[in-house]
């Protein structure tokens, strides 16, 4: 589960409202001083995320405006300084933890807020067209040293995090523009263990160095492609899989939107999900929670929905990845060891055809999600076609069968060796 929130909840316009509406800090400003999430109970949110089979959640610790969740000793921009007053990021990790998920937090290498920061000209800035800044003088080393700073408190404040996930590289803000091996030292010194994505080189438009023969220390340990499923997973330049994870909203915003009610339907995103394990990835699924600190219903719905999916079915994504074998035209495979796993997505016609596998090598199959056989198809149907095997659900061999589960059934094919 990805988590964006913060005082752009309170607009509910999304995160990106300052840069969007080009508000100055000003115009901001009673956003920060009214920001007082009082339903605010991460425990809720660990409970939902944990439901719906997610086994980690990543919180916008802090986003471009500049705002920390948590309580930096190097500004005074910060939740404990709002009517909230206190380190809501503390709270988060706990809640986390307690549910037995992993932890990650969320950190912007961009800070809207802070005076050292490139405003006219940048790409982003709210104030990048505001001629008052066209000649002003900025320190950005100062930024630097701010910026790593902050990063520091993170990874020493909060005990083991498993995901760090920066945000963004743009046009020549990347790389050692960060200082970026030094940043991924001090990371590693702190969190040898934590997982980091590759946005200290690049942002969702580019995957970086991690897909090169030249890979830089802080080009991070996967991809992360946004709002798009790669066609064929991310290689490297050999054409070997490397680690990626496609992040994606619900509806059209990151952050708290009321009125875009364009939500994905449940279907649709389980089966991205199933896509992303076929082709050996992974997918973070985003929901903005409202100022109060609540995830709206239309969230909750996707999330219970994924829950009672992944209850039957988490077998073939947990652990699972792209099982070497031809896509099937009714949905995908994934595969774990010495199993395949058929996500059968569209209603077949008589037998069902499994490309790529031998009768031979077949020792069972059933479903996953109550256990009840499949057998491998006699019927005289298939024999026009030699050498495909075929499944066969139901006691007629020719006859048409309803799928048990309208959104993906998944066929266990445990294989002979």
């Amino acid at each position: 589960m990805f988590i964006h929130w913060g005082l752009y909840s309170i607009l509910g316009k999304g995160e990106w409202i300052r840069s969007h509406q080009k508000l100055s800090i000003e115009d901001y400003q009673p956003y920060f001083e009214s920001f007082n999430p009082t339903k605010y109970n991460p425990r809720d949110w660990a409970k939902a995320a944990k439901k719906a089979g997610m086994k980690y959640v990543v919180l916008t610790a802090k986003h471009h405006d500049g705002f920390c969740l948590f309580d930096s000793a190097y500004t005074d921009y910060k939740v404990t300084n709002t009517p909230a007053g206190r380190d809501l990021v503390k709270e988060f990790v706990e809640a986390v933890r307690e549910e037995g998920l992993k932890v990650g937090l969320y950190f912007s290498l961009i800070d809207w807020y802070h005076k050292d920061f490139p405003k006219f000209g940048d790409l982003n800035h709210p104030m990048r067209d505001n001629l008052d800044f066209k000649d002003e003088e900025i320190d950005f080393d100062n930024y630097l040293t701010f910026m790593h700073n902050q990063v520091e408190e993170i990874v020493t404040n909060y005990g083991k995090l498993d995901i760090l996930w920066f945000d963004y590289s743009y046009e020549a803000l990347f790389g050692e523009k960060w200082r970026a091996t030094e940043l991924i030292k001090m990371v590693r010194k702190h969190q040898p263990d934590v997982v980091v994505d590759n946005r200290l080189e690049t942002s969702g438009e580019g995957f970086g160095s991690i897909v090169t023969d030249n890979i830089n220390l802080y080009s991070g340990d996967f991809v992360s492609p946004e709002q798009i499923v790669p066609h064929e997973g991310i290689r490297n330049y050999k054409g070997e899989f490397i680690p990626w994870e496609l992040c994606l909203t619900m509806n059209n915003n990151w952050a708290y939107n009321p009125t875009d009610k364009l939500y994905k339907p449940s279907s649709v995103l389980i089966r991205k999900l199933v896509e992303c394990v076929s082709k050996n990835g992974n997918m973070i699924l985003n929901v903005g929670p409202d100022a109060l600190g609540c995830i709206n219903e239309e969230s909750q719905s996707i999330l219970a929905d994924f829950g009672r999916w992944m209850d039957k079915n988490s077998e073939a994504i947990y652990g699972n990845g792209y099982a070497g074998l031809p896509k099937p035209e009714w949905g995908y495979y994934s595969r774990k060891g010495n199993t395949i796993y058929a996500h059968v997505l569209e209603q077949p016609i008589g037998p069902l055809a499994l490309i790529g596998l031998s009768e031979d090598n077949i020792k069972r199959m059933s479903f996953l999600h109550d256990g009840s056989e499949v057998k491998i198809s006699k019927s005289w149907t298939t024999f026009a076609y030699e050498g495909i095997c075929f499944a066969q659900y139901g006691e007629v061999p020719h006859f048409t069968y309803p799928l048990p589960n309208p959104i993906d059934s998944v066929i266990k094919i445990e294989l002979k060796g």
